[in-house]
């Protein structure tokens, strides 16, 4: 669902569509039924503009037995708020809301708009590709965006992608997983590791035609232990950007008790949680690389796509 919004629509992870999906009445349209919670597809109306959404009430979710405190939602619109603080909007608007469901979580939509319930069914499934279907492009059409992920023959990710690790493909075949070495998914990365996301996997990343990159999914985040999986290890070990380590440093200082981001996280997530995010900045920085697998929980989430 990578599709081209209209050219009067605003940014998905600007402040001006985070206020709409906030204010505006939410309609539900129709339930995306290859996610494994209640995923809704909806529009809000504020002020004469409509906006497509996603919408994951509290009420859809199924318990998890490592995060026994807060829900999913809370910890989806935690991770915008940290994205917002680094300054890469790499995640779309997302507010908790009440809505036809109760209260829950609302993002605004990226990529195409689905029709009804069943093209919405349809579309989730076709993101939901199998690892086989992961091909690199030597010319991608001008008007897609790149991939970002593929797999190659042989023990070596080629110029432009890094290394992910090796993945079973069928009839007994393996084949090396790699990501593009990508300034977008790099800083992605970093965000990552700051919210401590349990769950990156490929259908998350969303590119668009415009150059810009989102990525969605985040309820499995801010666990206090590391529980750090996806399949952006590439960088794993180098040294960390000196965009990205300017980021952190802002971060750390509004991360700071009592600071405004600090405030916010504090009605989202639980202390324990928040302190945690301040150290897994802290290490970053003291540290001054990527983090590398911590070989007490599986590096990489499954499926991996």
């Amino acid at each position: 669902m990578n599709g081209t919004p209209s050219h009067n629509s605003p940014a998905p992870a600007a402040e001006s569509t985070r206020e709409p999906l906030a204010q505006g009445t939410l309609t539900v349209h129709g339930r995306i039924r290859a996610a494994s919670n209640a995923v809704l597809f909806g529009t809000v109306e504020h002020e004469g503009r409509s906006l497509p959404c996603v919408y994951k009430p509290v009420a859809g979710e199924r318990p998890l037995w490592d995060f026994p405190d807060g829900n999913l939602a809370q910890r989806e619109v935690a991770a915008y708020e940290i994205s917002r603080a680094t300054g890469w909007d790499l995640i779309p608007a997302t507010v908790l809301r009440e809505g036809p469901y109760g209260t829950g979580m609302c993002q605004a939509w990226v990529g195409e708009l689905p029709d009804a319930e069943d093209d919405a069914e349809d579309d989730a499934e076709d993101d939901a590709h199998d690892i086989e279907g992961i091909e690199a492009e030597d010319d991608p059409a001008a008007d897609e965006p790149a991939p970002l992920l593929a797999l190659v023959d042989g023990d070596e990710p080629g110029e432009g992608w890094k290394a992910v690790g090796f993945a079973e493909v069928g009839d007994g075949r393996t084949a090396l997983l790699v990501h593009a070495d990508d300034p977008r998914l790099r800083r992605l990365a970093v965000l990552d590791a700051v919210i401590n996301n349990g769950d990156r996997k490929g259908g998350h990343l969303l590119p668009r035609p415009d150059g810009a990159l989102y990525a969605i999914d985040h309820g499995v985040t801010f666990h206090v232990d590391d529980k750090l999986r996806t399949l952006l290890w590439g960088w794993a070990g180098e040294e960390l950007t000196a965009e990205a380590v300017e980021a952190l440093r802002a971060l750390s200082a509004t991360l700071a008790e009592g600071a405004p981001l600090a405030v916010r996280l504090s009605r989202l997530l639980t202390d324990a949680e928040v302190e945690a995010a301040r150290k897994r900045v802290e290490a970053l920085l003291s540290s001054g690389r990527h983090p590398l697998p911590s070989g007490e929980w599986p590096a990489i989430p499954w499926p991996p796509v």
